[in-house]
């Protein structure tokens, strides 16, 4: 018997599978639950009526359905206040549930404010409030003269910030220069929080003004590697510099890698992020018009995403986010199809689980993998390792129950984001979730939703000031 302890409580739901993914492999067991927290993991007995099964405990077995701490997205937008008819606090986490995720992490953009203050992230509290059918945590944002409010906003729970060495998109989020970063970089560093930072810095890709905007490569050539390649250089030199934590948010070109390992290779807390769209879609693939593929950075050629996999299959790349960037449909300018124009950004929400592991299992990975790629490492930077990722004794239940062997049909009426405009309809996916746990509530069971929202906001990091609280270092 693999046990924590016999625990002197009585559990309120026992989960029994064939398949249940432990931080130490995947095994038969069994995940015992006490109020809103994993009591006990456990090799169950065949046989009924063994004495630690406290009477009145409800065993549930799920046969060979596999069942995982809930998936931890750190990396999605979702706009509200200001934005809501984007999306919001509802819409989103309703996708979240359907799609596994327990926990999701709000980027500080394109919410109106920008999560750049105390004050606007209080503001996103209450839009959040009693909304949310999952937890959540806000990034913060770092914009240039806002240093002096990045204390405030860590103090107020922020897990970290998030820059850009672009234009965002928006106006009201300017882009970081060096200058800007080194005046937030040492105090980030004190405070043991992440910085992370859309790498890209513009170089040498311009629209070619006689280019066919409909066409996917004009939009392609007009951010080339190269804005990657010079961004993470930067930000290697400046985590030398300063030494505190940095994350680079959905990389897209395996080229940039090689300064990023050198400056890990040096002890440095430097990690990676890709999404799914980078590791699932290629762009000879992209129709011309088709501008519900746009994203920044570009979905880059096929043997790109082969190399891709091959990082993160190395260690070289950490972890796998949504980056779920949704906008109204209008602004993707269906009937231009103008690539160049329209508002970049791929809404995936609902979907991560399900297409990284059609592609993943695919090649030759496992559901170990899986876990650590969006369970384990997510939560380790955002600082809720403490709570989140694990199903392990004293952790948060939350779980998810699904299916590897079954495939769906990604269609419009069954996607819970406020607008079903993805690049991934029609597509047929592998991995079905079935059942969502929240601190061991019941959130969504065979495609309904249960019950009213439960989510609660997950303020502050709670490894600050511990070697722990760095960005995960690949394994």
């Amino acid at each position: 018997m693999s046990e924590s302890a016999r625990p002197e409580r009585a559990f309120d739901v026992v989960l029994k599978s064939r398949r249940v993914v432990l931080p130490d492999g995947v095994r038969e067991a069994a995940v015992a639950i006490a109020g809103e927290t994993i009591a006990a993991v456990f090799e169950p007995s065949g046989a009924p009526g063994e004495t630690w099964i406290p009477r009145g405990a409800r065993v549930i077995d799920v046969g060979d359905r596999v069942i995982m701490a809930g998936v931890v997205d750190t990396h999605a937008h979702i706009n509200d206040p200001g934005r809501a008819e984007w999306e919001g606090f509802e819409t989103a986490t309703r996708a979240c549930a359907a799609g596994g995720i327990t926990t999701v992490v709000d980027m500080p953009l394109n919410s109106i404010p920008v999560t750049t203050t105390a004050d606007a992230l209080a503001q996103k509290l209450t839009a959040a409030a009693g909304r949310a059918f999952v937890d959540h945590g806000f990034w913060g944002g770092v914009i240039p003269g806002n240093d002096r409010d990045l204390e405030a906003l860590v103090a107020a729970g922020a897990l970290g910030f998030k820059a850009f060495l672009v234009h965002s998109g928006i106006d009201d989020f300017p882009m970081s220069t060096e200058v800007d970063l080194r005046k937030a970089m040492p105090i980030l560093a004190a405070l043991k929080s992440p910085l992370l930072v859309h790498a890209e810095i513009e170089k040498d890709g311009v629209v070619d003004a006689g280019g066919d905007p409909r066409r996917y490569a004009t939009y392609l050539a007009s951010r080339p590697p190269t804005w990657e390649v010079e961004a993470v250089r930067t930000m290697a030199a400046l985590c030398r510099e300063h030494g505190g934590p940095v994350h680079i948010v959905h990389l897209s070109a395996e080229e940039a890698l090689g300064e990023a390992l050198s400056v890990r290779a040096e002890g440095l807390p430097f990690s990676i992020e890709t999404c799914p769209h980078y590791l699932l879609l290629a762009a000879e693939e992209i129709p011309d018009g088709h501008t519900e593929f746009k994203c920044a950075p570009p979905i880059r050629e096929r043997d790109n995403r082969e190399r891709l996999w091959r990082a993160l299959a190395g260690g070289a790349i950490d972890l796998v986010v949504s980056d779920h960037s949704p906008c109204t449909p209008a602004l993707k300018l269906p009937a231009e199809g103008d690539f160049v124009r329209a508002w970049g950004g791929i809404a995936s929400l609902q979907l991560g689980l399900s297409l990284i592991w059609t592609e993943a299992s695919r090649r030759g990975f496992g559901l170990r993998d899986l876990a650590r790629w969006m369970c384990e490492a997510t939560a380790r930077l955002a600082g809720l390792a403490h709570r989140k990722g694990r199903i392990a004794p004293g952790l948060d239940a939350d779980l998810v129950v699904w299916d590897p062997e079954a495939t769906l049909s990604v269609e419009a009426s069954r996607l819970h984001h406020r607008h079903p405009v993805t690049p991934y309809l029609g597509r047929s996916l592998v991995g079905q979730v079935e059942t969502t746990y929240l601190r061991g509530r019941v959130i969504y069971d065979k495609g309904a939703h249960q019950g009213s929202p439960q989510g609660k906001p997950l303020l502050g990091r709670s490894d600050v000031g511990k070697a722990e609280g760095a960005p995960p270092a690949p394994e």
